[in-house]
């Protein structure tokens, strides 16, 4: 039985744990030929591993010479490259008073230089390949901010204009690039950061569950963000470029 990413080679960062594992999972069992790609080289193979037919590379979205090899490494492997998804992502929740400029560029490099390099050395091997998709991962916080995570929702909204003008600039040459925008997803990134945010705003501990509860439903979970990395990723969406897609279950919807 085909699926719509047959005979696609799909690159996605970040993919020896959550999202980035649940999205590249995803498209190998929608017949992608999936490489797995971490900083992480352990966790990486793991994954890849678990996926028929995929392969893992190490790459530190931060070196520009990694991401490079990444691509062009990937083009020899399996001949093209159809999807890029820069899913890599890191956090560090810290009030902006007491932040200092290298915690802020250690989440800006990861969140917002590693997208634009995964993009500037993805696309021309996509526009090679005869087009395709690439694939961004926003945030809510994109469009709302958030206290504690200035440094990545500053990032974060970089990344949805960085997608804007990367799908008005290759939207010619047969390459569609969209946005994801999470809410709080029940990641290790978000469980981790949750004391940090009952601590700020007052919360008992494991209040913050019931906060989110309240403002968007529940935790979204990683099968449902890979459902709309599927989405964006294969001919589907073949009308969709430049969009963001806000996945929080109404958080942003309502002040109350």
């Amino acid at each position: 039985m085909s699926g719509p990413l047959d005979s696609r080679v799909a690159v996605v960062t970040g993919a020896g744990k959550g999202l980035g594992q649940t999205i590249a999972e995803r498209f190998g069992a929608e017949g992608a030929t999936v490489v797995v790609s971490d900083i992480d080289e352990t966790a990486a193979e793991k994954v890849a591993a678990g996926i028929p037919g995929a392969t893992s590379q190490v790459c530190d979205v931060r070196d520009e010479q990694q991401v490079a090899a990444l691509v062009e490494t990937t083009v020899e492997r399996h001949g093209a490259l159809h999807v890029m998804v820069p899913n890599a992502g890191v956090g560090a929740p810290c009030p902006l008073l007491q932040m200092d400029l290298a915690s802020w560029r250690a989440v800006t490099a990861v969140n917002l230089d590693g997208v634009f390099l995964s993009i500037r050395y993805a696309a021309p091997a996509i526009i090679a390949a005869g087009g395709g998709a690439i694939v961004t991962l926003g945030s809510f916080t994109a469009i709302t901010g958030s206290p504690l995570i200035g440094h990545y929702a500053a990032a974060k909204a970089g990344v949805v204009n960085l997608t804007k003008t990367a799908a008005t600039e290759l939207r010619p040459h047969g390459v569609r690039v969209n946005a994801l925008l999470p809410g709080f997803v029940g990641t290790d990134l978000v469980t981790a950061a949750a004391p940090a945010f009952e601590e700020i705003l007052g919360l008992p501990s494991g209040g913050f569950d019931g906060l989110i509860e309240q403002k968007q439903g529940r935790y979204g979970t990683p099968g449902e963000v890979a459902e709309a990395a599927l989405f964006f990723a294969s001919e589907r969406s073949s009308f969709c470029t430049g969009s963001g897609l806000v996945l929080d279950g109404g958080l942003d919807a309502s002040l109350l």
